[in-house]
């Protein structure tokens, strides 16, 4: 089924291949610079739909087989892995470029589909804006994966067909976070009620977008990347090519809409606005934002960072940036890589923390950390007082479930893992040619670029490897350095894109149900 959602999606995009939603002039198809794009999506959707009847008429005889957990996790995580190969198709099959006269590879397909389902927005294109290089219906597809990543495929399929205990067990193994309850017991309920709240917010904000001046086409594409957090543009300068506070500032609400927990969001609407500011874990997200924003903001007034002057204009720079990050959307208004080293260190370890649990949000989950330093504080008053009872609350509510604490515990330190090896082994492996780039100086009268090459050095390698692996891991996309909000992943070689690929996967999905995949304990019949 995953195969032929996938298919059908792509559908969707092919609408904006035509000059009547794109804003431009009719062509002749073949020299359309959409004609490659419309190509790929129709291959793509084909092949997907052929997949995917194989796959349902080879699965006949499983039909109604009860499914356990460790098949749910083998589901959701071969869904995740399918959806992005399908999902690449697209961008392979149109022959999309990632500089000009330079097609994407197929692993720098996968790496902009994985970016795209993910909700990450890493990615390996140079030009948005240019139909040559990356057709407007190629550019819709990939926004609309953020789309359907946002809230999940497998939470999606589980909310247009019903799966009982199985859609349950599935729903929990895709969806990151220590609390998987629904606000209503029945999943599928839980699932259209999720997807509703979710459609709804993209809805109002692409009307509100359009109200500010967007087309149809900008206002759906950075309605799914803000809702979804993903950060996907149509433009190189992602939202500050608009140069509107007023779409700043909206966007800023809408992150923190998509970084909120959707239960609670629910319950505030049938219970009042009450519910939303008692909540243990909303009020630690909003107190972050809140701190590091005034934070960045008088240490950069105070050391003449030009980054924040006028003080109005860092106040909103630094409240965009703050809330892009730890939302984990990755849109920028700014290039905070050019800012000092104190609000470069604090956005990097930003990346760590993430959105509340049950939202679109990436990162450890702000729910996870609370609880870990609860856990912390307790562990170390036993340590001089073993006699004590110190209960762990969040609010009014007890979380003293055992198996729950010490997963976080093992969750902390499997991410940790994962970063420190991912990081030495960029660090070891991606060649040192990755940190030269070049930058066009000049362009004369008859179109010829003279091309300066401005060679990046090696003693950035260390901070710009580990802003990669964490903006990834993490599902940001720009980080710092090499990655930075005006640069891109282009650069990195084959072998590097292919492991931020996995990475991406890993942030997106519970973590435990893409590593069991490569056990082979996990394959065996017990």
């Amino acid at each position: 089924m995953v195969c032929l959602l996938v298919g059908t999606s792509m559908l969707f995009s092919l609408p904006f291949g035509f000059p009547i939603f794109a804003n431009r002039t009719f062509l002749p198809a073949a020299e359309s610079p959409e004609y490659g794009g419309i190509q790929g999506l129709l291959l793509g959707t084909g092949i997907s739909f052929v997949i995917g009847i194989a796959m349902l008429i080879f699965g006949r005889g499983s039909r109604g087989a009860q499914l356990f957990r460790k098949e749910a996790m083998a589901i959701v995580g071969l869904s995740w892995v399918l959806a992005t190969v399908l999902g690449a198709l697209p961008y392979y099959l149109s022959e999309t470029k990632i500089a000009p006269d330079q097609p994407m590879t197929f692993i720098e397909a996968m790496f902009e589909s994985q970016a795209g389902f993910s909700t990450t927005g890493a990615t390996v294109l140079t030009d948005l804006e240019t139909p040559a290089d990356v057709p407007h219906c190629i550019l819709f597809w990939r926004s609309f994966t953020h789309f359907l990543g946002g809230l999940g495929i497998v939470v999606l399929f589980v909310a247009i067909l019903g799966q009982g205990s199985a859609g349950k067990a599935m729903a929990r193994a895709e969806m990151p976070g220590p609390s998987k309850e629904g606000s209503q017991p029945r999943m599928q309920h839980t699932a259209l009620l999720f997807a509703g709240i979710y459609c709804g917010l993209n809805v109002i904000l692409t009307v509100i977008y359009m109200l500010f001046g967007m087309t149809l086409f900008d206002g759906l594409c950075h309605a799914f990347g803000t809702m979804a957090t993903g950060g996907f543009s149509t433009y190189n300068r992602s939202l500050g090519a608009f140069e509107s506070p007023s779409i700043e500032y909206i966007t800023i609400v809408f992150m923190i809409l998509a970084g909120t927990n959707f239960t609670l969001l629910y319950l505030t609407m049938v219970g009042g606005l009450k519910r939303l500011l008692n909540d243990a874990e909303f009020q630690t997200f909003l107190g972050i934002i809140l701190v590091v924003t005034l934070g960045i903001l008088f240490y950069g007034i105070r050391h003449d960072d030009p980054g924040f002057d006028p003080p109005g204009q860092g106040f909103r720079n630094a409240l965009f940036q703050v809330v892009s990050v730890i939302t984990t959307t990755g849109y920028g208004t700014a290039d905070f890589d050019t800012w000092n080293n104190f609000a470069r260190g604090v956005l990097l370890v930003l990346m760590f923390v993430g959105g509340c649990a049950g939202s679109t949000g990436g990162g450890l989950k702000v729910i996870r950390h609370v609880l870990f330093f609860k856990i912390l504080r307790r562990e170390i008053e036993l340590s001089y007082r073993p006699r004590v009872v110190r209960p762990i609350r969040l609010g009014q509510t007890t979380a003293d479930d055992p198996a729950m604490l010490s997963g976080i515990m093992v969750y902390f330190c499997l991410i940790l893992g994962i970063f420190i090896a991912s990081w030495m082994g960029l660090v070891a492996f991606e060649p040192n040619e990755t940190w030269g780039y070049s930058e066009v100086v000049s362009v004369d009268p008859e179109g010829n670029q003279t091309v300066a090459i401005s060679k990046g050095t090696t003693d950035e390698k260390l901070l710009d490897c580990a802003s990669a692996v964490a903006a990834t891991l993490n599902n940001i996309g720009p980080g710092l350095g090499v990655v930075g909000p005006t640069r891109n992943y282009a650069e990195f070689s084959q072998g590097a894109k292919a492991l931020f690929v996995w990475l991406m996967l890993l942030g997106r999905v519970e973590v435990f149900s893409v590593l069991v995949l490569v056990f082979p304990t996990f394959w065996r019949r017990t």
